[in-house]
């Protein structure tokens, strides 16, 4: 397939730039024979008793730093991750680019040291015994370049998940942020199931696709965890009846990464999965998911998972609805088409 296929014209101002004034206020889109258009808090009527719902648990680490050279130049640094308690592994952003050996000073005058440079990362070290308290002190949350403003207070809390708990991603898993813990509790009491994944989101989740045929794109890598209690939890609700539901693309990745193996088992590894059209879902019967830029690799996924012309449709139907797109923007409820 073509990226051609997978391209939108998107205005402008449907890109949410800051969240709904309520996490569960956010608009819903639910694709059914006929679409139905109604609000996050709502989900409820349209998840069963039985089925369990897939989160990824990652929590967004303030990855955004600002510094300068030596010499004076501004510097901005974008984590990508985190390597031990003084590296990581980052893009950066300078007039001219650092040379390995050299030294950047943070805004709170700590010095990080470049040890290695390839394929647009570099290796620093940090002058710091605990790089994550560092983050905490000086670092910025790491908004998507689409977001056009400067983070602020809101975003410490509104760019995370009520249910982060594993530091690591440097974005946030979106479809995640509709979530508050009244509406959790209130599915648990409806007899829906959770369990959690852990997949901590990179900055390459928003590079573009840049190769004309899709299926030479190579995926970013990024690392994954699949505890034993979740898989636990998938098969007794299978056996049941009942869906998995996976909340995001990165649970759907994770959960489909580890099926790549053959039976589903406990996981902890990188995975560079790629679903696009054409792909056969193992463990996902349905997913909760935001809107997704056009040429993206995310829209590719939804692509394989309800087909292209359906998926083509939806999104014709958002957008003339005016609903938010990205990631503080609103959400849609997806069965998987099994005729694909």
């Amino acid at each position: 397939m073509k990226l051609s296929d997978f391209d939108f014209d998107l205005p402008k101002a449907l890109i949410a730039q800051s969240p709904p004034e309520n996490r569960t206020s956010s608009r819903l889109l639910i694709p059914q024979l006929n679409i139905i258009d109604t609000i996050f808090s709502n989900i409820g009527d349209f998840i069963k008793e039985g089925d369990l719902l897939v989160l990824n648990n990652t929590k967004v680490i303030p990855a955004r730093l600002f510094g300068h050279k030596e010499s004076g130049g501004k510097v901005e640094i974008m984590i990508e991750r985190l390597l031990s308690d003084c590296q990581a592994l980052a893009m950066i952003k300078a007039s001219r680019a650092p040379k390995v050996g050299s030294h950047i000073i943070l805004e709170n005058q700590v010095q990080a040291t470049i040890l290695q440079k390839g394929e647009g990362f570099y290796t620093l070290e940090f002058a710091t015994d605990s790089l994550l308290n560092l983050l905490d002190k000086v670092g910025h949350i790491p908004l998507p370049p689409y977001i056009e403003r400067a983070d602020n207070a809101q975003d410490l809390s509104r760019y995370q998940t009520v249910f982060a708990q594993k530091e690591g991603a440097v974005a946030a898993p979106t479809a995640g942020l509709h979530f508050d813990d009244a509406l959790l509790t209130s599915l648990k009491n409806q007899g829906v199931n959770s369990a959690f994944v852990t997949l901590h989101v990179g900055a390459g989740t928003f590079q573009p696709v840049k190769t004309n045929e899709i299926e030479d794109h190579h995926m970013h890598s990024e690392y994954y965890e699949l505890p034993q209690q979740t898989v636990d939890k998938i098969t007794k609700a299978k056996a049941n009846g009942g869906r998995i539901i996976a909340v995001g693309t990165t649970a759907v990745r994770s959960l489909e990464s580890a099926a790549r193996h053959g039976a589903l088992k406990q996981r902890q590894e990188e995975t560079d999965i790629f679903i696009y059209p054409g792909y056969q879902f193992q463990v996902v019967d349905a997913m909760i998911t935001n809107f997704h830029l056009p040429k993206s690799s995310l829209l590719m996924l939804v692509s394989a998972f309800i087909g292209r012309e359906r998926m083509m449709e939806i999104y014709q139907h958002a957008i003339k609805g005016k609903y938010r797109f990205f990631s503080y923007g609103d959400a849609m409820l997806l069965e998987r088409n099994n005729d694909l």
